[in-house]
């Protein structure tokens, strides 16, 4: 009697750091294997950055790079058109950021990053403390705005293409940054985000 069998290869995914690698079983599977590096590896430079701006303070911006290509991965196949694959990645890793945040609803008032963040502080350097300050200031814009501006100023997008993430006309993109940039402006005169 004949049985199917299957076996499991492994592959790694680039992440933050060329140096750390993710495996993850794709069973039989080269060819999606192969179509997912083709669409990640070009979009792979401006997803890390977005990651890094959305993730301050809330998650780690590696775990969130990681955690984001793993589900991509494993849903490549309801990804409808290629084009969008970057859209496809933002869209899961603003849900995992919304599900990290829900779960932290549920918790203590402790936070490991922020107490991490505090041990370090001072032995940060002017320029990382005042990339610091900016992601701070960042996390107080409304979501909207603080995406557009992470998507323009950050990630390098251009208007029409924040456009198609954000589902919103240029106007609307354009007024997001307009008030955004204003807003972190203002916010970073205040005493208590100058250092």
């Amino acid at each position: 009697m004949a049985s199917d069998v299957t076996f499991s290869t492994v592959t790694t995914l680039p992440t933050i750091e060329s140096s750390k690698e993710l495996t993850i079983e794709t069973g039989n599977n080269a060819t999606k294997r192969e179509r997912f590096m083709r669409l990640y590896h070009p979009v792979h430079d401006r997803f890390v950055r977005f990651c890094r701006a959305k993730a301050y303070g809330h998650y780690d911006p590696e775990d969130l790079v990681n955690d984001t290509v793993l589900k991509a991965f494993e849903q490549l196949d309801h990804l409808k058109n290629e084009a969008a694959f970057l859209h496809f990645l933002f869209g899961i890793s603003r849900n995992m950021l919304r599900n990290h945040a829900r779960r932290l609803k549920h918790r203590g008032e402790y936070d490991e990053n922020k107490a991490a963040q505090l041990a370090v502080h001072e032995q940060r350097s002017d320029a990382a403390v005042d990339v610091g300050l900016l992601y701070e200031a960042l996390n107080e814009l409304p979501e909207e705005q603080r995406e557009a501006v992470i998507l323009f100023e950050i990630s390098g997008f251009s208007i029409k293409e924040i456009q198609a993430i954000q589902g919103a006309g240029a106007s609307a993109v354009k007024q997001r940054l307009v008030r955004g940039r204003k807003k972190l402006a203002e916010l970073l005169k205040e005493p208590n985000h100058a250092h």
